[in-house]
């Protein structure tokens, strides 16, 4: 490893320590792409009901972080903080001046973990299978 210079520590000193990838960061609040499992926009996580996808991650990854936007109103943060809460994960709430991201929610790892779909486009629901009728109409109106 080389030693730094007198201008490199001197900048270092002024501006804070050198980060990877600043934009990247700036953009998934404080994480970068490659860590993350899933992700939100802030239209996303304003929405009153929650995603059950996010919920499932976080229940199968109890060692993950989720990250909230902080310029966002707190009302539609704290379903997902609650949620957090109950699984356990720790959360940390980013509220950045100089940049507004899109990104409202981002649950991520402390490592790499390359996934390649991580934005949510849609809700899944849930919906029980409907009772099929053995009646005699049901074979012949059969699709």
């Amino acid at each position: 490893m080389k030693k730094p210079t007198v201008d490199e520590i001197l900048q270092q000193g002024i501006y804070g320590p050198l980060e990877t990838k600043p934009d990247e960061r700036r953009k998934f609040l404080g994480t970068i792409r490659e860590r993350i499992i899933v992700a939100l926009k802030k239209r996303q996580v304003g929405e009153t009901e929650i995603y059950p996808q996010v919920e499932q991650y976080m229940k199968g990854k109890p060692q993950a972080h989720l990250f909230l936007n902080g310029n966002m109103n707190y009302g539609a943060l704290s379903k997902y903080v609650k949620l957090a809460t109950k699984y356990k994960l720790e959360h940390t709430i980013v509220t950045n001046k100089e940049h507004d991201t899109e990104i409202g929610l981002v649950l991520a790892m402390d490592h790499a973990i390359d996934k390649e779909e991580i934005y949510i486009t849609k809700k899944e629901t849930f919906q029980p299978e409907a009772k099929k009728s053995k009646g005699f109409f049901a074979k012949i109106f059969k699709k």
